[in-house]
């Protein structure tokens, strides 16, 4: 099975859900364009896997894509497998995996309704190293999965 985006979403405003729009340009150094998570930091673009989302249906939520705060859903890549330094290619975009997971500092809704939520365990960040403008379908690839010695 290929790697695929599920689904692109944006906020205007950080702690809230994110809604699913028909793409989004990525800039380097940056992140998503009109994205209140963007900036020159480590987190400018998050992922979750449309499997993770799926598990939390399971649990009885009804949950879809930009619910987790994640920029993009994904299918068939195992997210939270890939190591710090990992480079994936995102349509033509590349980005370079800074984070899995994260610290949540409040329980989210999510967490209320379900006693669980994947974004911190399951979620990954990313910079973006290479910009694009990507969209639902785009593929994704694993372009390196390690770091090389002396890059960093």
């Amino acid at each position: 099975m290929t790697a695929n985006v599920v689904a692109v979403c944006i906020s205007q405003n950080k702690g809230e859900r994110k809604t699913p729009v028909e793409s989004v340009t990525l800039l380097p150094d940056h992140g998503i364009v009109g994205d209140a998570h963007a900036g020159n930091w480590h987190r400018q673009v998050s992922l979750l896997a449309q499997e993770s989302i799926t598990k939390m249906r399971q649990m009885g939520l009804d949950v879809q894509a930009g619910d987790f705060a994640e920029n993009i859903t994904t299918q068939g890549i195992n997210l939270p497998a890939l190591p710090v330094g990992a480079m994936l290619s995102i349509g033509r975009a590349k980005v370079e995996v800074t984070q899995i997971g994260k610290e949540c500092h409040t329980r989210c809704a999510i967490y209320q309704q379900a006693g669980d939520c994947v974004m911190p365990k399951e979620g990954i960040f990313v910079k973006v190293l290479e910009g694009e403008t990507i969209q639902t379908g785009d593929p994704i690839e694993i372009i390196q999965r390690t770091i090389l010695s002396g890059l960093l």
